[in-house]
């Protein structure tokens, strides 16, 4: 699969986040083959979990694989310090973002550390967000850790 092509399942991810009342952020993790491995999306509002990110819930939802290593984790956003450090904790090799521009997580720190970065820069990522924070920008500040 491409990189567009996984992160068209993130994207799902995200927008049905959003039809759920949401934070619009998708991921999905993909095995070294190319197979899905689990997919999710931000589900601190609809569960009530500030630790329920987009990355958590897809590596939650991929359940327990032998290894990480030769993984991608897909994203429609840049990831925070929380799913970096999940993304570092357990070797996953690859990371794929969809946009860094209305938010800079910690894909750079990553890149630096030996996970192969590519940031997509997707157009339909950027606006999903940039109109969301528009719309909720309280809400937005909560899941940054800025309120």
């Amino acid at each position: 699969m491409t990189p567009q092509e996984m992160l068209a399942v993130a994207v799902e991810e995200a927008l049905a986040g959003r039809a759920e009342g949401g934070i619009p952020i998708g991921a999905a993790l993909f095995g070294a083959d190319g197979r899905l491995l689990g997919r999710g999306r931000n589900r601190r509002v609809q569960d009530g979990d500030a630790s329920m990110h987009g990355e958590t819930s897809a590596f939650r939802n991929a359940g327990r694989q032998p290894t990480y290593r030769g993984t991608t984790m897909v994203t429609t956003l840049s990831p925070c310090w929380y799913c970096s450090g999940l993304i570092r904790q357990f070797g996953i090799s690859n990371l794929v973002v969809g946009e860094s521009r209305t938010f800079t997580g910690q894909h750079e720190w990553l890149a630096e550390n030996g996970v192969r970065v590519t940031l997509l820069d997707d157009p339909e990522c950027v606006t999903l967000m940039t109109e969301f924070i528009a719309a909720n920008p309280a809400l937005w500040n909560e899941d940054i850790g800025e309120d």
